[in-house]
């Protein structure tokens, strides 16, 4: 109704300008009024009584202005109830940052429960990060879990719950197939469904930190201008309280390790990914140099986020070791506010080799035996897969590699903290590459 009075308000106008040009030549060229001749009559000839003509064109100007007057006061009646009800429509509010989807990855855990109270918990805000829960499996209890959250959250099913033809000697693995499909298939869905830019990928047994959406809210900035990035994770595989500065909540890392268990992609990385993605033992997959690429992941010194879920496809492998005492960050970090700079490759590297390659050199026995002088850090060297091992086990930290790289390693260094010192197992001075030899 509104857009046509705004119409006829344009003709309206359209009209009286015209007409008032065409008066306007008439009224120049009309003769001199004879007694009882009609004052608007045309004719065709002037008079030489110049004075006499200016003054009729006055009155008849008088005439036509007052009844144009009119007119105009009506559009302007009209157009002002025009403008006023579209100030009465309600608005279309555009979030002013980027939307920041947060990827469920579900199956048939109804504990997902815990993991969504927790997300929704600690969520600033519905508009920039959507929680969407993909769900594989079919299990009707998950789905009636899922469903009862209502619009909060957004649930996408699986369509292709079939059996996957595996090798015989992988019928035992059939889970990490499915699971690789699911990726997949949920991945596509965000980024070319839902046209999304970047997601956060958390599975169904992880519950997150009070900070966990400003942390990747920090981070986009960083890997979307960093091309030797290409992930961020909010796990930190050596992360068990007592290995972790209680102190440094704020610190974060390079780590040429892909950590996975919450972690951020972009959509360019998944365009160059989901060609190739593999049939099974996609984070494995990850880990490889052909998909790293020489590209780092940032990762942080306290987790941002901890897993409950011993049973799974890996039959908690590495759970009751190490997974189940991470410790969760719980002090609220403005990561935003922070500057961020130092992660950086070229001022990272040059901070890491002056701060590593210039703390002294201890042994085994000094960390142990309480031989440490002065508040750290402190360097213990490696020099082959079998002495990283050896010290990696004896101080209970992750021993094993992936195609050649140690859990949280950069440049072959791993940091954590041990009897209240920073201590860098590290390889010797001039490190150049990993050997893939050592998984």
């Amino acid at each position: 109704m509104f857009r046509k009075k705004g119409t006829l308000i344009i003709c309206g106008t359209f009209l009286l300008i015209t007409w008032n040009a065409i008066l306007l030549l008439l009224l120049w060229g009309r003769p001199p009024s004879k007694p009882g001749q009609d004052q608007r009559e045309v004719a065709t000839r002037p008079t030489n009584n110049v004075l006499g003509d200016v003054l009729e064109i006055a009155k008849t100007f008088e005439a036509e202005l007052e009844m144009q007057k009119k007119i105009l006061l009506e559009i302007q009646n009209h157009k002002s109830l025009w403008k006023q009800t579209n100030r009465e429509r309600p608005k279309v509010v555009v979030p002013t940052q980027p939307v920041i989807p947060i990827l469920v990855i579900a199956c048939n855990r109804v504990t997902v429960r815990r993991c969504l109270d927790k997300l929704l918990q600690f969520r600033p805000s519905a508009e920039l990060y959507p929680i969407i829960v993909s769900q594989d499996c079919g299990h009707a209890e998950t789905a009636e879990v899922i469903r009862s959250y209502g619009n909060q959250v957004t649930h996408l099913q699986q369509p292709d719950l079939s059996a996957i033809a595996v090798k015989p000697q992988h019928k035992k693995f059939q889970g990490y197939y499915k699971i690789s499909r699911h990726y997949h298939w949920a991945l596509n869905q965000v980024f070319k469904n839902l046209s999304h830019s970047s997601v956060v990928i958390v599975e169904d047994d992880l519950e997150v930190a009070p900070d966990f959406f400003e942390y990747f809210r920090s981070l986009l900035p960083l890997l979307k201008s960093d091309p030797t990035l290409w992930c961020a994770s909010a796990w930190n595989d050596n992360g068990r309280d007592g290995f972790v500065d209680p102190a440094k909540a704020n610190l974060l890392y390079r780590s040429d390790f892909f950590p996975g268990l919450g972690w951020m992609l972009l959509k360019e990385l998944w365009e160059e990914l989901e060609p190739k993605w593999p049939a099974a033992f996609w984070d494995d997959w990850m880990r490889e140099p052909e998909q790293r690429r020489n590209r780092a992941c940032i990762r942080p010194e306290i987790s941002r986020t901890l897993t409950f879920g011993r049973q799974g496809v890996s039959l908690g492998q590495f759970y009751d070791k190490y997974l189940r005492y991470i410790k969760l960050n719980t002090e609220f970090v403005p990561f935003t506010k922070l500057d961020l700079s130092y992660l950086k490759e070229e001022t990272y590297i040059k901070d890491l080799e002056k701060e590593v390659y210039g703390a002294p050199v201890v042994t085994y026995e000094d960390i142990t035996g309480g031989q440490l002088n002065g508040p750290g850090p402190f360097r213990l060297q490696y020099s082959s897969k079998d002495s990283f091992k050896l010290l990696a086990r004896n101080l209970a930290i992750m021993d094993d590699f992936k195609s050649g790289v140690p859990r949280t390693g950069y440049r072959g260094v791993v940091s954590f903290f041990s009897r209240g010192r920073r201590i860098y197992l590290a390889p010797p001075p001039g490190w150049t590459q990993y050997d893939t030899t050592w998984s």
